[in-house]
């Protein structure tokens, strides 16, 4: 009864200790977000930020014309929030690496080796799917809507609106990048062999264009620009897959040799 006892309490310490981990980790993420955004309050400053921001969508509107705002607190506001946006896109290495930090001491020897290259290229490929967004599909895609728009009527689009639009977008498509990652991930580990995940191309493609048709505005344009990109980074990620996946018995005598050094 009493070593059931011990055991109960030394079990209820290590929990506690993991939250305990996981708050600081937390707090420090949170504050390197915090940090960033004082900083790019200060300079040079959420106007600003929000202006860079709205020149896809003010290039395509008629010469003169500006976004509005509708709300009473929204011309603060909204570039507070693309501010905040900015921020966490920043620090996201330092996030990515908290969590890595907390789930670290549970990796064998050979999967923390796979850990800091996946943190580095998720990082690189997220800020490489909004950058497409902001370069290519914006610009595309404003400009082929602003050709429908009739000549009796003068766009002059909502900050919040156009925010919600940006972030739904830049989320999008910053997720469809970490595709390559998704597919590593999931052959490194075992959970789907690479062999059908290759005989799964069809469905993908199909699935592509769903999610396209989901996330994307109603035009064909934008579908078009999230859906073949998705297919070419699936097929990305099988490349990559194939150079990362162990020899058969090789994954093994990984696991085995790096049983001691687990902590």
């Amino acid at each position: 009864m009493t070593q059931d006892a011990s055991q109960e309490d030394g079990q209820q310490e290590s929990f506690i200790s993991h939250l305990v981990e996981l708050r600081t980790r937390l707090l420090r993420a949170v504050g390197a977000v915090v940090v960033v955004f004082i900083i790019l309050f200060i300079y040079p400053g959420a106007s600003a930020i929000y202006d860079v921001l709205a020149q896809p969508m003010l290039a395509s509107l008629p010469q003169g014309t500006r976004m509005i705002a509708t709300g009473v607190i929204t011309p603060f506001m909204v570039p507070v929030k693309v501010t905040m946006m900015a921020a966490f896109i920043v620090a996201l290495p330092v996030v990515l690496y908290q969590a890595w930090a907390f789930v670290a001491p549970g990796l064998y020897k050979h999967e923390k080796r796979l850990a800091l290259p996946l943190i580095i290229s998720s990082t690189l490929l997220f800020i490489a799917g909004m950058a497409f967004c902001y370069f290519v599909v914006f610009r595309t895609v404003f400009h082929f809507i602003a050709t429908f728009a009739p000549q009796s009527i003068t766009p002059a689009p909502d900050i919040e609106a156009y925010l919600s639009f940006v972030m739904t977008m830049f989320m999008a498509f910053g997720i469809t990048f970490e595709v390559p990652v998704a597919v590593v991930l999931l052959v490194r580990m075992g959970v789907v062999e690479l062999s059908k995940l290759k005989s799964a191309r069809g469905y993908v493609v199909v699935g592509a264009f769903i999610i396209a048709a989901v996330v994307t505005p109603p035009d064909v344009v934008s579908q078009f620009m999230l859906a073949v990109p998705l297919c070419l980074l699936y097929e990305i990620g099988l490349i990559c897959a194939r150079m990362v996946t162990p020899k058969p018995g090789a994954e093994d005598a990984a696991a085995d040799g790096s049983l001691t050094e687990r902590h």
